[in-house]
């Protein structure tokens, strides 16, 4: 616990570390974080990282973050929020980019789902983390294609002793003190001189959560516990490594995590507007092999592969008790995807004053799906596929022109092929339609100058343009007949610019960066006219415009006391010319965090805080209205108490004063909550 609110305030902007080139690794990583899982966060050289930040495992267990979703707003420049509606998921936005500009990782290996890739950050749970990367604007073109606004990465954890573990457990009750959920964690691993072996697994259950006391009752939703709010997660997690000498080190991975949720109602829409959906399943599966090996005393290779699965079921029902499909109304949906690739990355500093990196990735996605349809007849429909290749080739250049100086420049060409994409039409008489087939590709380009004008402080300076293609959904769903396929449609793009600095003043650490980015060719619906019908294709339609502010600040007032902040201002603006009022959704304009860390006894640590965000836009239902959601204020506290070198005990509550607030119109979040923790040690 001791300055855990001080870490937070540090890891605003840039991170400092240090390293020779060839082990990948940082001087002050903590113990237990999975090296070989990082990436390269940000712009790198000379141990300067621009453009990222990193929250440690102490971070998220201090302010009691059990999801990813969670766990990032804590991180400047970045806001987490909610789709609502009937998918019910859990989105994170960084400095405006949504999910499907910033890619998500799992120790380096790209978590990606072919169809939509509408990754549901609330499924990622936080426990058997040791590090969340955040790279914003400025994502290294060595990672992989994708990363138009950034990236981020979850770093699992490694043994570090002979014998180690570790158990937690907790529970969480609602506003009128009912148990609402738990949370168990389980982890043990061994560290030897040649290898390392461990295993672990987490389990999380909410069987509801419960609107304020001040919440008022409508058709669709009568106070209380909140319909439909239930979920359940688990997570298995196998690690093998072998280490030959002091810099190699080589590592199997076994990743399996399984979910599954009910989807509140709109409390603003008609009875008849209502979908009753719900998922059963939603499961991903990752087999991956990582490594890194020295070439001589100045170069380095490091590998990754890796074998993905993704099984997902939505139903959707005919009446809100869920127990009845018999009209067009309802459905099963089956997603089964494959995804196996892989990557190697050398680099070498045989150049004097020069580091040179390069990385290929290549990656393969197999998607097929099908449905069960209720009415005209009960149908089962055959199973489509979609089959496509990502390709990405990479190279970056840190030239270290002064013991202060570093100029870092990158280069990228991504591309994909299409081998098949298709759809089924109708219901028992209908066939399978092949789409037509395009390919795409596109060149990204970035570079980044650091200045170290004083033993502790930097100032940064960055431009990054890049790109991401379009999923399978964007170019080819019907979504339910309302939009025409679009094979031709192109990758977005952005130009991300960056300036920053950061020092130390004593006890007092300050950071603040500025950013500005500039969108184009971004997917918009469009209408047109096929075969004299009026329809809706997805087209490159739309620019955007993001900027604004981050700044952080950490103290320690007294031996006893660090207090520190973190202040985001995001400005988007978004431009189609097919809606004349178009909205920027998901993120608010300003955004507050506050913290201390009170330690009146050895063991005893007390860490308030305060979340403040002003309001933010979402869309209806229809998705044809923007609708603003007002701001608000949490406050939070945690107590904490070490009862031993191995055992500790804590106890919090979330949203103190109960306040009603909601991330998408007609979703109200919870009210109070409030937890006890147990973890043991050894």
């Amino acid at each position: 616990m001791r300055n855990s609110c001080l870490y937070i305030a540090c890891s605003v902007t840039a991170l400092i570390g240090g390293g020779a080139l060839a082990a990948g690794t940082t001087a002050d990583t903590a113990p237990g974080v999975f090296t070989l899982g990082q990436i390269n966060v940000a712009a790198e050289a000379g141990g300067q990282t621009v453009g990222g930040s990193s929250l440690s495992a102490e971070d998220m267990e201090t302010f009691n973050k059990q999801t990813l979703d969670q766990a990032m707003d804590l991180v400047p420049g970045v806001a987490s929020s909610s789709t609502g509606g009937s998918r019910n998921e859990r989105l994170v936005y960084v400095r405006g980019f949504d999910r499907f500009q910033i890619p998500v990782m799992m120790d380096g290996v790209r978590v990606y789902l072919p169809a939509d890739n509408r990754l549901d950050f609330g499924r990622f749970l936080t426990p058997d983390l040791s590090e969340i990367q955040v790279s914003k604007g400025y994502a290294s073109v060595l990672d992989g294609p994708g990363a138009m606004g950034g990236a981020i990465n979850l770093v699992t954890r490694k043994p570090t002793r002979e014998l180690e573990g570790e158990l937690r457990t907790g529970l969480s009750f609602d506003n009128a003190s009912a148990l609402g959920g738990y949370t168990t964690y389980g982890r043990v691993g061994t560290r030897q001189e040649r290898f390392y072996l461990q295993a672990s697994g987490t389990r999380t259950e909410t069987t509801h959560s419960r609107l304020t006391d001040g919440f008022k009752a409508v058709a669709a939703e009568n106070g209380g516990n909140r319909d439909q709010s239930q979920t359940a997660d688990w997570q298995a997690n196998l690690k093998a490594g072998f280490t030959p000498n002091d810099t190699d080190e080589y590592s199997l991975n076994f990743l399996k995590q399984s979910g599954k949720k009910g989807a509140p109602l709109n409390i603003n829409d008609t009875v008849a507007n209502q979908r009753y959906w719900s998922w059963p399943y939603w499961d991903l599966q990752s087999v991956y092999w990582l490594s890194n090996t020295r070439l001589g005393t100045a170069s380095y290779a490091k590998t990754k592969l890796y074998y993905n699965t993704f099984r997902n079921g939505l139903y959707s029902f005919d009446n809100q008790a869920m127990s009845v499909q018999r009209t067009s109304k309802s459905f099963r949906s089956y997603y089964d995807d494959k995804a196996y690739g892989g990557s190697v990355e050398l680099g070498t500093d045989l150049i004097p004053m020069n580091s040179l990196k390069g990385a290929l990735h290549v990656r393969r996605d197999d998607h097929r799906e099908w449905q069960r349809l209720y009415s005209p007849t009960n149908f089962v429909e055959p199973k489509q596929r979609a089959l496509e290749d990502t390709y990405s080739v990479a190279l970056e250049n840190s030239f270290h022109a002064t013991g202060a100086l570093d100029i870092v420049l990158g280069v990228s060409h991504d591309w994909r092929r299409l081998h098949k994409a298709q759809d089924w039409s109708g219901t028992a008489t209908g066939s399978m339609i092949n789409y037509r087939l395009a390919d795409s590709d596109a060149t990204n380009g970035q570079g980044a100058v650091i200045y170290r004008f004083s033993p502790t402080g930097e100032a940064h300076a960055s431009i990054s343009a890049r790109s991401r293609f379009p999923s399978i959904f964007e170019r080819f769903s019907t979504r339910f007949n309302g939009v025409t396929s679009n094979p031709d449609l192109k990758p977005e793009r952005a130009v991300n610019y960056e300036v920053g600095a950061s020092e130390r003043f004593g006890k007092t650490r300050i950071e603040a960066a500025l950013f500005l980015s500039r969108l184009r060719d971004v997917i918009a619906n469009s209408p047109i006219t096929v075969n004299g019908q009026s329809t809706v294709q997805s087209r490159n339609l739309a620019s955007g415009l993001y900027r604004g502010l981050e700044t952080g600040i950490g103290t320690s007032l007294t031996p006893t006391l660090d207090v520190g902040g973190t202040y985001t201002l995001t400005v988007r603006s978004l431009s189609d010319p097919n809606v004349p009022n178009m909205k920027a959704v998901g993120t608010p304009n300003h955004k507050l965090f506050l913290h201390a860390d009170w330690r009146p006894t050895e063991q005893l640590s007390i860490v308030p805080s305060v979340e403040a965000a002003s309001g933010r836009y979402s869309q209806s239902t229809s998705g044809t209205v923007f609708l603003g959601n007002g701001g608000y204020v949490l406050t939070n506290l945690q107590a904490s108490y070490v009862l031993t070198a191995n055992a500790a005990l804590s106890a919090g509550v979330r949203n103190l004063f109960d306040a009603t607030y909601s991330l998408a119109d007609g979703f109200p979040e919870p009210g109070r909550t409030m937890f006890v923790n147990a973890r043991y040690s050894f």
